[in-house]
């Protein structure tokens, strides 16, 4: 099957995909919605800036999916996959907030 992603041109993550930077594509949505469950290995995604033409192709070699999302696990998950996802360390939501800290 065949996806396409559509990024800002701000975020600047079409370079990082074609120099092997950034290996990892997320998408973070509230609810469960396309692709959740319709995207898997094998599949291409065409990668494209808001507004331009389509200028990067991928295959999926993995899908990993995370539900029922709390802080702590959303710091986890990015502290992991972060690099590879294209976001640098320090700017990483929830670097200095774990649930712990909110309970007392």
């Amino acid at each position: 099957m065949d996806h396409v992603a559509i990024m800002k041109k701000s975020w600047g993550l079409l370079p990082k995909i074609l120099s092997g930077e950034k290996t990892i594509e997320s998408r973070w949505y509230q609810t469960k919605r396309p692709p959740w469950g319709k995207i898997s290995a094998g599949d291409t995604v065409y990668f494209k800036n808001s507004g331009e033409p389509v200028t990067v192709k991928s295959q999926i070699s993995q899908v990993l999916t995370f539900e029922n999302l709390t802080p702590d696990k959303i710091k986890n998950i990015l502290e992991e996959y972060g690099k590879e996802d294209g976001i640098e360390p320090e700017k990483i939501p929830f670097a200095n907030f774990s649930e712990e800290s909110t309970s007392n």
